[in-house]
């Protein structure tokens, strides 16, 4: 997806008030992923902006936010694979699993690069990753961070992640670069604790960014200081994707206006069997009309030799009200 676009609102108005899209920003260290939703409220002039995929607030790099009506489309974009940047530091363990935690354990051990090549690549592939105390996932209503913060240690499932590759950047005594390509979901700072468990020296991480969250790259995205200057329909122009472009990642099912306004109605049209896929699940195609604008996400469901389009989400530009016309 290429930033450079005039500015659109994909339907939701003049302005950046009613734009509707994805803005990548360079999130810099010290500060939250929710920081960054505050800012780019006060510059846009929009309330309704969300981020994926948090980042710490000691990691950096690439925070995808979604505005206007693309906050109620994030699982769409949600699942891509992602890209770190990172430093492992070595001869130590914490209870946070990186260099900010308490220390539980230090040893004087050192790997060499070959054993760190080696180690890494029983990192590989389908793994089931315990998540760490200090992430942001919930038991029993509470936070595991907010846990951990009054020193509280709970059971955590392991979940399905994967990792698809390990690049070995540079390497001193104590520490080593590395870039990885990993699942939605993965944490970084355990993939380096059991990284130094497999060693048996112990790791911990020292530094990490995100350099990529497909589609998006560190070349697309705003950086943390445009959000504080310049107007907000220019930082839109320059980096921002419109919803209609965004969406492009799903099959489209272009509606004639009849079905189009049945679908603002709240109702669910019959359509001709097509290319698109039948029975994929609620938001696993967009809805457009025959300008490209798109109208709702949704599926279509089998019924004969037709399917009926059954929208689960309707953009507010979409709906329709008062008597057909």
């Amino acid at each position: 997806m290429s930033a450079s676009r005039p500015l659109a609102t994909g339907g939701g108005g003049e302005g950046a008030a009613g734009w509707s899209g994805l803005l990548p920003v360079n999130k810099p260290t010290g500060v939250t992923s929710h920081d960054v939703v505050v800012r780019a409220r006060r510059r846009l002039g929009v309330r309704a902006i969300g981020h994926m995929g948090t980042l710490d607030p000691a990691a950096s790099g690439l925070l995808v936010l979604a505005i206007g009506a693309a906050t109620r489309c994030a699982v769409v974009w949600q699942g891509g694979r992602k890209t770190y940047a990172g430093t492992a530091r070595f001869g130590v363990v914490t209870d946070s699993q990186d260099v900010t935690g308490r220390v539980l354990e230090e040893s004087e051990a050192r790997p060499g690069e070959a054993e760190v090549r080696e180690a890494s690549a029983t990192l590989l592939g389908e793994l089931l990753q315990v998540p760490p105390m200090v992430s942001a996932l919930k038991h029993g209503g509470e936070r595991l961070y907010e846990l951990a913060r009054r020193g509280l240690t709970v059971e955590r499932a392991p979940r399905p992640v994967r990792v698809d590759a390990w690049r070995w950047l540079g390497f001193t005594r104590d520490e080593a670069h590395f870039e990885v390509d990993c699942s939605a979901g993965t944490y970084v700072r355990t993939l380096v604790h059991d990284l130094g468990a497999r060693l048996g020296c112990g790791a911990a991480l020292a530094r990490l960014s995100r350099t990529r969250s497909e589609p998006f790259g560190l070349a697309e995205a705003c950086a943390w200081e445009d959000l504080d200057r310049g107007d907000a329909a220019g930082v839109l122009d320059r980096h921002g994707v419109p919803l209609d472009r965004a969406l492009e990642t799903l099959p489209a099912v272009v509606l004639e206006p009849a079905a189009a306004e049945a679908i603002g109605r709240g109702q669910d049209p019959c359509l001709p069997a097509g290319a698109a896929p039948a029975g994929a699940g609620p938001r696993s195609v967009v809805f457009r009309d025959a300008s490209g604008r798109s109208l709702a996400l949704g599926e279509l469901q089998p019924e004969g030799d037709v399917v009926r389009a059954r929208p689960s989400v309707v953009f507010p530009w979409a709906v329709r009200t008062g008597k057909p016309a």
